[in-house]
């Protein structure tokens, strides 16, 4: 059984896979605190693997995104393959303290200030910035690095950021933006 917090169909909003249409699945619960989540982490059921998938079989979408919360708290090897075995092109959004099972497809890896990475391998980093430093980052085994502004508060900031550190992308949450889940 895996806590869901919420299984829906709409576009990726943010990184790499912006406009891409996707199923995503999220789950409750996480190991950090960062005052601008938007998960409800109290909310959610318990789901048996095959009752995700049927969710996730409702809609045309061949990418899945394993979201949350933190959702290497909750998934394994064998659910990976569930999705893999329907066709399914895995993507996971962590915040990367904990590894990951084999066979995901994409890893975008969302550190977090103060928290150590541990993962080994990611696509893309994808930083929520605050004025942190961003050399911590930029040794992260990725080759896509985006700079997403904190709750959309601090834009002209991230985007002077961007503008002095080259190597680094604007990822806006275009789903907020054209109001969409």
């Amino acid at each position: 059984m895996r806590k869901i917090n919420e299984i829906f169909y709409s576009l990726q909003g943010e990184g790499f896979h912006t406009g891409t249409p996707a199923t995503f699945v999220r789950f409750s619960g996480c190991n950090l605190k960062c005052h601008f989540c938007d998960t409800q982490h109290e909310e959610g059921i318990l789901m048996t693997d095959e009752d995700i998938l049927q969710e996730v079989l409702k809609h045309p979408a061949r990418m899945v995104i394993l979201t949350g919360g933190e959702p290497s708290l909750w998934i394994d090897a064998a659910l990976i393959r569930l999705l893999h075995d329907k066709g399914k092109y895995v993507c996971i959004e962590t915040n990367g303290t904990r590894p990951l099972p084999e066979g995901i497809d994409w890893v975008t890896c969302s550190p977090k200030k103060g928290s150590t990475v541990a993962l080994e391998r990611m696509d893309e980093v994808k930083v929520v910035y605050e004025g942190q430093d961003l050399a911590p980052y930029e040794s992260l085994p990725a080759r896509h690095f985006f700079l997403q502004p904190c709750s959309g508060l601090n834009t002209a900031e991230t985007v002077q950021c961007v503008l002095e550190h080259p190597r680094w992308r604007l990822s806006l949450q275009t789903h907020k933006l054209i109001d969409i889940r």
